[in-house]
């Protein structure tokens, strides 16, 4: 099963939008397409040093993680997921527009809403408990890996629920900008991002309007948009 490809429905701009132009752009990868974009580096950071620090958000793409990556379960099909995801889409609303903020969220520096709405966790919630069928079971490693970082009985709960500890109560929609960062990096590398983030989109809403499903072929490769449906 490890070299199963893994699944993901998360939400992802438009390609064309400015705010997935700028994201794809820290990162250096655009998960549309499958291929490396431009680089948009800070001031202050040389090139090499930046696609180091972005090396593990350039893995899953510019995005919002609804329903954590996972291999298919036993007898299910690409395009039954696929044909899921047109389905649910139909019955899932729109959320309203959000405003941005690039902050630091743990040792990482992402672009989050202001502030999670009701509806923006009612649509999370319904996205993880909608394609649980889906998900085959953790494996052992993949728990034990998820166990090393520092989880509440709650988050625990959830792991083994839903195979993502961040679910219900403790989700947090952000779009991952760059990798972890030592302590004294996360505020000069925040403060230079949300420059960047002003000239590059303007501050323009979050719109989510879409959801996604990105695949991995193999473990060590990178996230890719195999298929999208608008909300209703």
């Amino acid at each position: 099963m490890t070299d199963a490809p893994r699944y993901a429905i998360y939400y992802a701009p438009r390609p064309a939008s400015a705010l997935w132009r700028f994201g794809s752009a820290v990162i250096g990868y655009d998960a549309a397409d499958g291929m490396r974009s431009r680089m948009l580096v800070p001031d202050g950071h040389a090139p090499e040093a930046w696609f180091e620090l972005t090396r593990e958000p350039r893995r899953y793409g510019f995005h919002a993680t609804l329903k954590a990556p996972f291999t298919l379960a036993e007898g299910r099909t690409e395009d039954e997921l696929l044909a899921m995801l047109r389905n649910a889409a139909v019955n899932l609303g729109r959320v309203p527009p959000l405003m941005p903020a690039v902050k630091t969220v743990a040792s990482f520096v992402a672009v989050v809403p202001t502030e999670n709405t009701a509806a923006l966790d009612a649509l999370a919630y319904a996205v993880v408990a909608t394609f649980e069928p889906f998900r085959a079971p953790l494996t052992s490693q993949d728990r034990e890996r998820r166990l090393q970082s520092p989880l509440t009985p709650r988050q625990i709960e959830n792991l083994d629920r839903f195979g993502y500890p961040y679910v219900g109560e403790d989700f947090r929609f952000h779009m991952t900008l760059t990798g972890s960062l030592h302590v004294d990096m996360r505020e000069p590398v925040r403060a230079e991002l949300e420059r960047l983030f002003a000239r590059e989109t303007g501050g323009d809403d979050i719109v989510v309007d879409r959801l996604c499903v990105f695949k991995q072929e193999r473990r060590d490769g990178a996230f890719k948009i195999i298929g999208d449906a608008e909300l209703a």
